[in-house]
């Protein structure tokens, strides 16, 4: 009876070296796909890049394009109330299009371009993502899919797509305007061509008060 406890005992350790010796390849495959989806070093990163693998819904590539992006605070000049801001917030591209982006960051902080909402089989998380220190670039290729949809970017650093980095991408017909993007939906006043917002908020705090003075006028003389 002992020994063949003995006998069970070494043919699970066999057993289980041979598990561990078989998944340590899987391992490392994983590791090196993981790996390969991003690259890294000190001027910023480029994850889950993607120039030859179409999404199931394109036969071939249509198009290509190369875009030229800056990230910097004089791109908010033209926007009052932001601090940051992108050269351009919106490119239109055909569907089934390999996009290639060098992003080029003026500041001396970090700044992202993020494209959110990509199919998840070919993006982790349905993302491309590209990140430049600052004072450095960054180019990055991806391939869109063959739906009309418009496309979330912005820089996802705390904060930045609030100061005015947010934009779109327009594929095909698009899927309407995304809210808020400087130039293109959102409602900016320039302060040289409106009447500066404390103005209007003392005018109508002036018109409440004669309001109220004329309804305490009209009470009395009815009296």
């Amino acid at each position: 009876m002992i020994s063949s406890f003995v006998g069970y005992f070494v043919v699970g350790v066999l057993l289980l070296y041979s598990g561990i010796t078989q998944a340590q390849p899987e391992m490392e495959h994983h590791h090196h796909n993981d790996h390969h989806a991003m690259k890294m070093d000190e001027t910023g990163m480029v994850m889950n890049e993607n120039a030859d693998k179409l999404p199931e819904d394109c036969s071939e590539i249509r198009r290509e394009y190369q875009f030229e992006v800056t990230a910097g605070t004089e791109y908010a000049k033209p926007f009052p109330g932001t601090t940051f801001g992108f050269s351009d917030h919106q490119w239109q591209v055909e569907p089934c299009s390999r996009i290639t982006v060098t992003f080029i960051n003026q500041d001396r902080v970090r700044h992202q371009w993020m494209v959110h909402g990509l199919p998840k089989y070919l993006y982790d998380q349905g993302m491309f993502h590209m990140e430049a220190a600052g004072g450095h670039r960054q180019s990055g290729t991806f391939i869109v899919p063959s739906d009309d949809r418009t496309y979330l970017v912005h820089c996802d650093i705390a904060q930045h797509m609030e100061k005015g980095m947010k934009a779109q991408l327009v594929v095909g017909r698009g899927s309407g305007d995304l809210w808020s993007v400087p130039g293109v939906s959102a409602t900016f006043e320039r302060a040289d061509e409106t009447m500066p917002r404390w103005l209007w908020g003392a005018g109508l705090f002036c018109l409440m008060i004669a309001a109220g003075l004329v309804v305490v006028w009209k009470a009395r003389i009815s009296r």
